[in-house]
């Protein structure tokens, strides 16, 4: 073998084991393990994207991970949960979907919302009332005191609350809030913080304001509001959703308006231990790393 070639097979070697090393990530920051369950485990849709949309794609486990693999500047593609959620007729509001998987070697659990999610009461019975104190009546008082337009506030008061509480029950706005389209879930390595990003419409006053019937008058222009998802997390289970928006670069093919806006909700997880979610390297760059240390472990014994 001539010293030119020789060289260059020596320096390609050493190239392709540092390019390994340097693509590898130090720590698992994003869900792994992503699987689909819950008593409606076929009820939900991947979306795939390329530069401009978001379109439906086959069901299976590489493209679930694919569709999460994004962040809160580059989203890409999200899975729906309980994709049926807004059919009029014949939805069991009884039953979930499940986003499943790790974070920082944790397990973790996203999951659409049930009626007794949001109907139940502390005694664990179901109350569709407005006077009931339930996660629906908390969420819906958000709801609006980051819907109502300021010039309308003297109109803001209990009465016309029940009554738009009762028409968007009745038109089924819970359910249509309760079907999250999870866009990606990452962990923060130095801090621990979770962020789950929530693709929905990144203005939603059309969207909501009939669901609320005379009172959606009062709905302010560039209503931004997320679908609400539900995890479990380290003995915790609460509600995540947001009321701001980042546009995403993207819309769902068939409507022009879904996944325009990406919402992110957080909270604390635990800080990932670097022992146990630390990448391992590819057994082509273990490899390149054996061929190297033999090169100059020879080249030392030759020089001696």
């Amino acid at each position: 073998m001539n010293t030119t070639l020789h060289k260059f097979l020596i320096g390609t070697s050493i190239a392709v084991s540092v390019s390994g090393i340097a693509s590898a990530p130090a720590f698992a920051g994003s869900l792994s393990g992503a699987k689909i369950g819950g008593t409606a485990a076929t009820d939900y849709l991947i979306y795939s994207s390329d530069t401009k949309n978001t379109f439906t794609v086959d069901k299976n486990n590489g493209n679930l991970q694919k569709a999460l693999d994004g962040n809160s500047a580059t989203p890409g593609g999200n899975v729906e949960l309980r994709a049926s959620s807004e059919a009029k007729t014949g939805f069991d509001f009884t039953k979930n979907t499940t986003l499943e998987g790790k974070i920082g070697g944790r397990d973790i659990v996203l999951s659409s919302l049930t009626e007794m999610d949001w109907f139940a009461t502390s005694a664990g019975t179901i109350d569709k009332t407005y006077r009931a104190d339930t996660f629906a009546k908390k969420w819906f008082n958000t709801f609006l005191d980051n819907a109502i337009n300021p010039v309308y506030k003297a109109f803001d008061n209990v009465a016309n609350r029940t009554l738009a509480f009762n028409t968007f029950l009745n038109k089924k706005g819970f359910e249509a809030s309760s079907d999250p389209n999870i866009a990606y879930v990452n962990q923060d390595d130095k801090t621990g913080l979770i962020d789950v990003g929530l693709a929905g419409h990144y203005d939603v006053k059309a969207a909501y304001a009939q669901l609320f019937g005379s009172f959606g008058l009062f709905v302010k222009s560039n209503f931004q509001a997320s679908e609400v998802v539900k995890y479990t997390y380290n003995g915790t289970t609460d509600y995540l959703y947001s009321f701001q928006a980042t546009q995403s670069g993207l819309v769902e093919k068939i409507d022009g308006k879904s996944h325009s806006g990406i919402y992110q909700a957080s909270f604390q997880g635990i800080k990932p231990n670097p022992s146990t979610s630390q990448s391992v390297p590819e057994p082509s760059v273990l490899l390149g790393l054996i061929g190297v240390s033999g090169i100059f472990g020879a080249r030392r014994k030759l020089k001696k």
